[in-house]
Order: structure tokens, then sequence, then C-alpha cells
């Protein structure tokens, strides 16, 4: 049986840097019907010269050029350019096994879903590297897969590591000019399957960077992942009810996660307020939780001693956790 065509979105801006080793990691799959969609999101010269090589090296490349919008614009642009019956995002500033593809395809069609995920390893700036695979595979019903994402027990938010039926973006979009939008899309996806093929084995490597828009310094625009949260929240719990739990816990910690990040800032400071506020009010919740993170309950329960503490003991949990990387 003849390979189906599977579509592979790229959207670039200014990454000249990781380019070539992204594409190179393409290039050589071991699933070989593929296109390769580039949407040069408006870099300068050297990286949309560098996109339109990668077309002239390899004929499966298409390359886009238009005007900045942003990552998820870009996003929407080659999907709706896209011809595969399948459809996977890569951010290319990152990597990914000769046999990426081959394994979502065929994790996807052993368990006849629209979608299939594997994992990634976390891969640092000093060379360590953290592992996030096991193996087997297993298919997962939708709310399963969900309540999984809530409790961050493997299963992700993110746009890759994945594989998408075409279908799925019918009605589904990444939200314009905002970040963490993969948490505003990844959960809409999932909820038009039936079930979600889970494949345990590490094949995509995420490269973490200090200074990238999410991990940098903070700004207004990262209250973002808020409003992204509580939109999935109020989808997932009113199609799920018995989610209501892992919704929750998922909403404190995107605060925690938001609040960690205005640590050291001066701006916001109503929203810091109301943030810490909405934390204590659920502290019971998140305590009383077996499945929440530890983690989460060790910080709703410093918090609640009093932000001075928190902040300290925070940032030596940061100190810490840099000498590890």
């Amino acid at each position: 049986m003849a390979e189906e065509l599977i579509s592979v979105i790229l959207p670039v801006y200014n990454i000249e840097k990781y380019l070539e080793k992204c594409m190179s990691s393409l290039f050589c799959q071991t699933y070989s019907n593929l296109e390769f969609v580039i949407v040069d999101d408006g870099s300068a010269k050297v990286c949309a010269d560098l996109c339109d090589a990668m077309a002239e090296r390899d004929s499966r490349v298409s390359v886009y050029h238009k005007k900045n919008g942003g990552l998820s614009d870009a996003r929407n642009y080659g999907i709706e350019r896209a011809r595969g019956e399948y459809i996977t995002c890569i951010d290319p500033d990152d990597y990914v096994d000769n046999d990426y593809i081959e394994y979502l395809y065929k994790v996807l069609k052993k368990y006849d879903c629209k979608m299939s995920i594997c994992q990634h390893r976390v891969r640092f700036d000093n060379g360590r590297c953290k592992e996030n695979g096991a193996n087997g595979d297993e298919a997962l019903t939708t709310e399963r897969c969900l309540e999984r994402m809530l409790y961050h027990d493997v299963i992700d938010t993110s746009a890759w590591a994945k594989l998408y039926h075409r279908s799925l973006f019918e009605t589904v979009k990444y939200p314009f000019g905002k970040l963490y939008e993969d948490i505003g899309t990844t959960y809409a996806l999932m909820m038009q399957c039936d079930r979600i093929a889970v494949g345990y084995e590490s094949k995509y490597n995420y490269i973490f960077h200090n200074n990238s828009i999410v991990n940098g310094e903070f700004k207004r625009s990262k209250l973002d992942l808020l409003e992204m949260t509580d939109q999935m929240a109020a989808y997932v719990s009113g199609a799920y009810p018995r989610l209501q739990k892992a919704v929750q816990r998922r909403q404190v910690y995107a605060r925690l996660s938001t609040l960690n990040q205005m640590l050291d800032t001066s701006q916001c400071q109503e929203e810091k307020a109301q943030i810490i506020a909405y934390i204590l009010r659920y502290k019971k919740d998140v305590l009383k939780d077996e499945k929440s993170p530890k983690r989460d309950k060790i910080a709703v329960g410093l918090l609640a001693v009093n932000y001075g503490l928190y902040r300290i003991c925070w940032k030596v949990y940061l100190r810490l956790a840099k000498g590890m990387k």
C-alpha cells in the first residue's frame, strides 16, 4: 500500500542558527512521502534566503514568505496550504529522530486514530539531556488523555510531537497573536477524537532556550497563559464534568507558573495580587488532590505561609535546577 502524504509545518522567524540541523533531521526521515511547508514569517534576509536554499536542496520543500504575524498565524498559514492527509508541526529550532514521522504514523494506524502523540527529550545548552521517554504504546479515550494532560502526566499541550488528521483543523485554528497558543488549541484537537494513540518513546528533541519568549523575562503578554488555560478549562469541564478537579488543578498550576515569572518585576502588581488570591482560594483542593504533583502542593503550602517565603524558596529551587542543566 502506498504511503499517504504527510505535511510537516515549520513556522520560521529568524532562526537561521538552528534551521540547518532541523531540516537535516527531516530530509533523512525513514517515512519518505512528505512535504515540508516552511512559512517564513517576515524573517530578515539571511534567514529568508536560507529557507529558499532548503527548497533548492530538496524538491519536497515549499517556502512561503509572508508579513510577520506571529507563530499562530504562521502555523495556520502553513496548515491551510498543506496537501497531506496528515499534518505534524515542528519548531525549526528543534530537531527530530530519523523515524519520528514513521513512529507517529505507525502508532496512529495501529489504533485507527485521528491523532497520535510521541514523547520528547529536553536538550540544554550545556549538553545535558532530560529523557522523557519509555517503552510501549496504547490508545487512550479522549477523556483519559485530557485528564493526563491536565495533570502533566506524560501527555503535554505542545503542538509538536504529534500527528493529526487534516480534518481536525477544519474548525480549529491557532489563536492569533497569543503566547501559549498550543494550550488554546491542543485540547480542542483532542476533543474531536474518539481516542488518541500514545507512543511512549521519545522521538522529538526540544531545545531549551533560556532567552526564548516563554522562558525569558516577564512581559504582560505572558498573562496569555491564564486566558488560554481558563478557556481550555471552560470547554473541558463542560464536556467532561468528571474532570473538574483536574481542570482546577491546571488553572492553579497556570497561576503558579505565571507568578514564578513575576517574582522580580514591578509590572502588573494588581494581577499578581489576583493570582495569589486565586491560588489560596483553591489551596485545600490542590492539597487534597492525590493526583496533584508534589511540587504544586509544596508551592501552595509555602504561599499559604506568606509570599516572601515562597519567593525565597522558589529562587533557591531555580538556582539548584540551573546547576543541574
